[in-house]
């Protein structure tokens, strides 16, 4: 299966400048450690597991490059938006919050600890895809695909490690940015999340064959023993 190089670049370099315009041009400066840090970590992993991906299951990365389905769920073409859009401010808000305002007064060490707990969503990140050839970031059932129940590796413990992950991913970046307020802030996206996990398991129940009787297995959805 043949995957677009040139789109791929595109999309990596677009992304890129989306993240760095998202947290420098609220902080007024290019001299933020901390931000670049945090750019260098996420864009490393990204970069890595696009090459993972494009050796291994390019057939996902196609899917991972798509960026709308026509049997998309109506009402994720509302809540894939507004997550996006939930994401940045929250980027955005830690950009002007340390930098401009000087808000916060994160420690150093706690700094460090946050940089650990991103790099631990990192490698739960890369669990999953490694584990789900499904993984689309619309939701949509991808018959064409033969999708089906993936129940292994950290799909055994929650119904979305992904989203899981990207709990663990709000928690780290904001300690690692050096933002009280962005642990407040990645709330507001954190609820999105939510409320797509549970309509996107209510797509699931109706219309993947065997994905009922998973979820009456696996309890939790994003938090082991409490949801």
């Amino acid at each position: 299966m043949n995957v677009n190089l040139k789109m791929l670049a595109g999309q990596f370099i677009g992304v890129f400048l989306l993240f760095a315009l998202a947290l420098f041009l609220p902080a007024g400066t290019l001299t933020w450690l901390a931000g670049w840090t945090f750019l260098g970590m996420f864009f490393t992993f990204m970069l890595l597991v696009n090459l993972w991906l494009l050796r291994h299951n390019p057939g996902l990365l196609q899917e991972r490059m798509r960026g709308r389905a026509d049997n998309q769920q109506g009402w994720d073409k509302v809540l894939f938006p507004a997550l996006l859009i939930g994401f940045f401010a929250w980027l955005s808000g830690m950009g002007l919050e340390v930098e401009r305002l000087h808000w916060s007064h994160v420690p150093f060490l706690l700094q460090v600890v946050g940089g650990i707990i991103l790099l631990s969503s990192f490698y739960l990140l890369f669990l999953t895809f490694r584990e789900n050839s499904y993984l689309s970031p619309v939701v949509r059932i991808q018959a064409e695909r033969g999708q089906t129940v993936v129940s292994t590796g950290p799909y055994h413990y929650v119904r979305h490690p992904m989203y899981a992950a990207i709990v663990i991913f709000v928690i780290g970046t904001s300690l690692l940015l050096g933002s009280w307020y962005g642990l407040l802030i990645g709330l507001a996206p954190l609820v999105i999340l939510a409320r797509r996990a549970v309509l996107e398991e209510r797509t699931l129940r109706e219309k993947l064959n065997g994905y009922t009787n998973y979820a009456t297995r696996i309890k939790y959805r994003i938090i082991p023993y409490i949801w």
